[in-house]
Parts: C-alpha cells; sequence; structure tokens
C-alpha cells in the first residue's frame, strides 16, 4: 500500500537469502511498463525519491516505479562477506526483486554503479528490459572519476547534524555542481545519510570500503563494450554532468555511434553524477520512455 510518502516498502529474499529491500512507488498498471532505478555504488533508494514521485504521479502515462537498495545499502540487509558487494551478484538481486515483485519487463535507469548493474543484467536477462537510461556511465570510466570516488568515500568527515552533512557534501562536490542551489545540497544529504543516535550517519555497510579499496588505479580499467552490445537492441538515453570526471565526453559520443537508438543529454552545472530531480530531467525521461514504448 502507497503511504502518504508516496511509496510502500517490499522487502524480499536475495537468492542467498540476504533480507532486501526496495522502494514501489505507484501501482501496477495496464497502459504503461513500470520503472526500475538502480543507485550509485553508495547510495540508496532515497536518491531517486522526487523522480520516482514525478513518473508514478505524472497526469498522463503514469508509471509503477520499483527502486532498489543493494544489499548493505540503505534497508537491505549487510552482508557478512564484504566480497558479496559485487556488480554481478547485485544484478542478481535486482533481478530476484523484480521476480518477487511480479515485474516482467521494465525501463531501466542506472546511475554509476546502477549503469554497471545494468550492462550485467543485458547479458544475464535481456528479455526484462524495455529501454535504458544510463546516468553517467559507459562502457569506459575514467580514472581519474574513480580515483575521486574512493578518495571522497575514504575520507569523508562525519557530520554532526544534517546541516553540517550538506555543508559537507556542498564543500566536496561544489565544484562540480555549481548548478545546484541549497535545496538541492539539502536532499543531496538526505539521501546519502540515515540518522544514527541523532547523528548523521552514511547509509552503507563501512565493509564496502574495502571494495573501494580493490580499485588498483596504477592498472588499466577494463572497458566493456562487449557488455554495451547487448544493450544495443533496446532504445537508450545516456545523460553526461558536463562537468563529470567519470564518464568523457568521447565516451558519450562513441556510444552515440554504436548504438542505433542512442539518445545524449548533457547537463550543464553538474558532475557525477547528474541528479536526475533537477531542471527538466524528469520530463526528458518521462518523454523518452514514453516514446520507447510507443516503439517510435
Amino acid at each position: 500500500m502507497t503511504t502518504e510518502q508516496g511509496f510502500s516498502d517490499f522487502f524480499y529474499s536475495a537468492p542467498d537469502g540476504l533480507k532486501l529491500h526496495a522502494r514501489i512507488y505507484g501501482t501496477e498498471r495496464a497502459d504503461t511498463t513500470p520503472v526500475a532505478c538502480l543507485p550509485g555504488l553508495s547510495r540508496n533508494a532515497r536518491d531517486f525519491h522526487e523522480l520516482a514521485l514525478h513518473l508514478s504521479r505524472r497526469e498522463e502515462r503514469p508509471r509503477q516505479v520499483i527502486v532498489f537498495d543493494y544489499r548493505g545499502r540503505g534497508q537491505s540487509a549487510y552482508d557478512r562477506n564484504w566480497r558479496n558487494y559485487d556488480v554481478r551478484i547485485e544484478a542478481a538481486d535486482v533481478d530476484a526483486g523484480l521476480i518477487a515483485a511480479g515485474i516482467e519487463r521494465a525501463h531501466f535507469i542506472g546511475t554509476s554503479r546502477g549503469g554497471m548493474i545494468i550492462h550485467a543484467l543485458g547479458s544475464m536477462r535481456p528479455t526484462v528490459m524495455k529501454s535504458v537510461v544510463l546516468n553517467d556511465i559507459g562502457p569506459v570510466i575514467e580514472g581519474e572519476g574513480l580515483a575521486q570516488i574512493r578518495s571522497y568515500l575514504e575520507r569523508s568527515p562525519r557530520p554532526r547534524d544534517m546541516a553540517e552533512a550538506a555543508a559537507i557534501q556542498r564543500a566536496a562536490h561544489g565544484s562540480a555542481f555549481p548548478a545546484l542551489n541549497e535545496a538541492d545540497w539539502q536532499r543531496f544529504a538526505a539521501a546519502i545519510y540515515r540518522d544514527h543516535k541523532g547523528q548523521p550517519v552514511a547509509d552503507f555497510d563501512p565493509a564496502l570500503l574495502k571494495v573501494v579499496k580493490t580499485f588498483d588505479l596504477d592498472k588499466p580499467i577494463p572497458v566493456i563494450w562487449h557488455l554495451f552490445e547487448a544493450l544495443r537492441g533496446f532504445p537508450m538515453l545516456v545523460i553526461r554532468g558536463a562537468n563529470s570526471k567519470l564518464l568523457s565526453a568521447a565516451t558519450l559520443a562513441e556510444m552515440a555511434r554504436r548504438h542505433p537508438d542512442c539518445q545524449t543529454v548533457t547537463v550543464e552545472g553538474q558532475g557525477h553524477p547528474p541528479m536526475l530531480e533537477t531542471g527538466d530531467l524528469p520530463q526528458t525521461i518521462a518523454a523518452f520512455f514514453d516514446r520507447a514504448e510507443a516503439g517510435a
């Protein structure tokens, strides 16, 4: 049942039995395909709250939306084995969640790691996909962007309250996100932190940092154009932050060249990853799904 917040909590079991969580916005509809939202490495379902409300409450062609907390993030259980914080395992978890929710096919939105999971799902079970939105992620990951993510996660200070949390995020990312206003930064912080005994704490298993430490930036980062090829059969929208250090403009152009139906959007004044509820991005994403569904 949808609450006043606009969603219901959905709990299900991963293939290995771990208890996982997702949010479901809106209700199942016969006239539109649902949307599945996949957040970034250390992020959670709250990242998509505003966008999910927009998609599920549109006057014309509203959609059911399911937003996942990966294992060790948000309201999903922490894994005793940190090595299971792995893209392939998380892809299987998402697939299990879709099956448990009775969703046979969906439009997918993946931010950063969520986009990597989409690439994995494309090779595992492509029949579940209707279309794909990749938010600041592609088959080539730039080392500078990966180093930036690792540095931030390893060194981010603990805030005393939510006001300080927003200030910390602005200090860390403000140069890449000059387009954001104070309300944006407050939402940014609220999505990252949960309350723990009156103090904000990052809403993920601290053991996830062990995964980050395995990033070997002295070696070439593997490219996954072979997995991207499996997504060529689905309409695609790729969103890139103009100031992104993770997805280059050259990779964005190459994705558009290789894919027969790839729309691209560059978001000025934002870095990695753009906030999907800002500007006209909600309308752009909704219109893309409508077009993909119409088969145009």
